[in-house]
């Protein structure tokens, strides 16, 4: 646990008490601060009163001696409708950040990584930590995923902490500062919460306002929010580009699947991203890139960086290959939770029998009308249920089936009938997780476990 010595003897509300929002309360409390904390659940609050914290309605408790607010990014605040709790503090002059930003004030001397974009940010951040490690670093890996950042131990100089961000944590950093910053790539997601698109791209975008002198923005330049990104920052800060579909000058890039690294000048080829079988896919080759350039950037040279990728085992839930059954693969993709990153996963494979559905997100998957060709039967669950059978109606096969242990039987019983090459049972559901699940690594676990069933002889439901 990292402690917050600066707090000490200060009083400090925490609003939210779900996995970051707790931890920040326990790091606050062990580091002698005066904590008040509140959840809109009363279940929440009932376990952290039952844990010893002092529950406080942060709606109606005077406000007015707080050192800080510390707001859970999952609850919105900055767009309407507004949380009465965020207006009275803002109206208070009380800060609001996240226990990001705590975990940075307190740990000046270390380095530390910040790392977003809309896809791909949780293989970015996990194959980074990999490099790292493998080259001797003491590395801590946490934030948006995993383990909260006041869960993380305290790092002195020689220590680098990387962390996910979303773009809900991106507005509630304060005094965070990061000596690399990776944007991989924007796409609609979140507008709501943001106020559109514009809003979620100036969120994005505020990483690199947080790096420290001489830092380094490694900036995703596929798609015309990271171009005019980066050209913003031109002459700023040490910018380093990315892209897989094309040579970019003075950048690392991939677009024929070799890792070629031009940061330096002279185009080096370092490694064929195309025949590793944890990074499939265009997308995870951008990873690549943009883990190769922050190691880089930390000075690691580049035939350790081609080792450490090379021995990079993947990502759980993000094309996770869970088990094959005679000619079939079961992929576990259910990290893909909007349209654009379950595209990425629809790239890598023919023969798909495809499980999507949840709770839907902005514009559905319309988008991705040009792969169905490869998909020969859809499975559908969860609330998205009407409208993703309307979208494939007359161009895909379509079964609903409700819940996922129904779509994974239904799944493997057409795919081991059909026994077509290259066959995949795909759950990559285009969908947040929340109409049926407590999250997508809750998902990605029910489809593991239903698999291993399949494989043992036994029946998904």
């Amino acid at each position: 646990m990292a402690l917050v010595p600066f707090l000490q003897g200060r009083t400090v509300a925490v609003m939210g008490l779900g996995r970051s929002g707790t931890s920040a309360a326990r790091a606050l409390t062990e580091s002698g601060a005066r904590v008040l904390v509140w959840d809109d659940r009363a279940d929440a609050r009932a376990r952290a009163q039952a844990d010893g914290l002092f529950v406080a309605d942060l709606a109606h408790t005077d406000l007015s001696g707080l050192a800080l607010m510390v707001w859970s990014p999952g609850i919105p605040h900055p767009h309407p409708p507004r949380h009465p709790v965020a207006e009275r503090a803002r109206s208070l002059g009380v800060r609001l950040v996240c226990d990001v930003d705590l975990l940075l004030t307190a740990a000046r001397a270390a380095q530390s990584v910040g790392i977003t974009g809309t896809n791909g940010k949780s293989t970015t951040t996990t194959l980074t930590a990999h490099v790292l490690a493998a080259a001797g670093r003491q590395t801590a890996v946490g934030g948006n995923l995993g383990t909260p950042a006041l869960d993380l131990p305290t790092l002195d100089g020689q220590g680098t902490y990387v962390l996910e961000l979303s773009s809900y944590q991106l507005e509630l950093l304060d005094r965070a500062g990061f000596d690399v910053a990776v944007l991989l790539n924007i796409t609609p997601d979140h507008l709501g919460r943001h106020g559109g698109l514009d809003g979620y791209v100036a969120a994005k975008a505020s990483l690199f306002d947080r790096l420290r002198p001489g830092g380094v923005a490694i900036v995703g330049t596929d798609d015309i929010h990271g171009r005019d990104i980066a050209h913003r920052l031109a002459g700023k800060a040490r910018v380093v580009p990315l892209s897989v579909e094309r040579p970019v000058g003075g950048g690392v890039f991939a677009p024929d699947g070799i890792l070629t690294d031009d940061s330096e000048g002279g185009a080096r080829r370092i490694i064929d991203l195309s025949a590793l079988p944890h990074l499939p896919g265009r997308h995870n080759w951008q990873n690549a890139c943009a883990a190769y350039a922050v190691a880089r950037a930390r000075g690691i040279a580049p035939e350790d960086i081609a080792r450490a990728i090379e021995s990079y085992p993947g990502l759980a839930h993000r094309q996770e290959l869970v088990g094959r059954i005679g000619p079939v693969a079961y992929v576990n993709d259910s990290k893909g939770t909007n349209a654009d990153a379950a595209e990425k996963a629809l790239l890598c494979y023919d023969n798909i029998y495809w499980i999507l559905g949840g709770q839907p997100k902005e514009g559905g998957i319309d988008s991705l009308a040009p792969l169905f060709p490869r998909v020969r039967k859809a499975f559908l669950i969860g609330d998205a249920t009407d409208a993703f059978a309307a979208t494939l109606k007359d161009r895909v096969a379509t079964e609903r089936c409700g819940t996922l242990d129904v779509a994974v039987g239904r799944a493997h019983a057409c795919a081991q009938a059909d026994g077509l090459p290259g066959a995949v049972v795909l759950l990559s559901p285009a969908c947040a997780s929340w109409d049926q699940f407590k999250s997508f690594e809750h998902r990605g676990d029910v489809f593991r476990t239903l698999v291993g069933r399949l494989s043992a002889g036994g029946k998904a439901a």
